[in-house]
């Protein structure tokens, strides 16, 4: 196959997933020990609590916090592997069938709504703002548009010419789409729990 003929490699995607992967993996990890800090010190506070509003503590404990039986974090010690491995295997000259492509993307499918969940139980129910969490879900919500987007345009999940066209235009602004996401996220976090009173 000539050098023209061949398909792009998707390098700004391959990036941000080692990118997210990895600041995702970090804050899964963190909490974990915070956990495990908890778990062999009861009743210590975590350090990342820094006041009745910015706390991992209450989440943590919290039957949230375990929605399988097992703390939340562990999930992500796993999953957050994947992107990185994925981003890799990209850079790399890598080419997935599309089960994998699907599997993937449900996999962030699956990320994005767990994630609008915990945002609700935060703010909504524990009224807490836990600081990895919301790296965690800083990571999660562009990763969901990328993949999302990527898919579309790559044909992965069925579609007519226009929905990948349109897919691969609005790569460029998931910035702002995740952007907007975090705006929603502020506001509520204002209107429900006063934050900006309580810095």
């Amino acid at each position: 196959m000539s050098e023209a003929a061949a398909p792009r490699r998707p390098v700004v995607v391959a990036i941000w997933l080692i990118f997210a992967g990895v600041v995702g993996w970090w804050a899964a990890f963190s909490l974990t020990m915070e956990r495990f800090h908890q778990l062999m010190n009861p009743g210590a506070a975590a350090s990342c609590d820094f006041s009745v509003l910015v706390q991992c503590s209450t989440n943590l404990q919290s039957s949230q916090g375990s929605v399988f039986g097992f703390p939340n974090p562990i999930i992500g010690l796993g999953a957050w592997i994947a992107p990185i491995v994925v981003g890799m295997a990209l850079l790399a000259g890598a080419r997935f069938a599309r089960w994998f492509w699907v599997l993937f993307w449900l996999g962030f499918v699956f990320a994005i709504g767990f994630v609008v969940w915990l945002i609700s139980q935060s703010l909504f129910v524990l009224a807490t703002l836990c600081p990895w969490c919301m790296v965690t879900w800083a990571v999660v919500i562009p990763s969901f548009f990328v993949v999302t987007l990527h898919v579309l345009r790559e044909g992965v999940i069925p579609g007519a010419p226009k929905v990948r066209e349109v897919a691969d235009r609005l790569m460029v602004w998931v910035p702002l789409m995740a952007f907007a996401c975090y705006v929603v996220v502020a506001v509520l976090a204002q209107v429900r729990l006063d934050v900006l009173s309580q810095l």
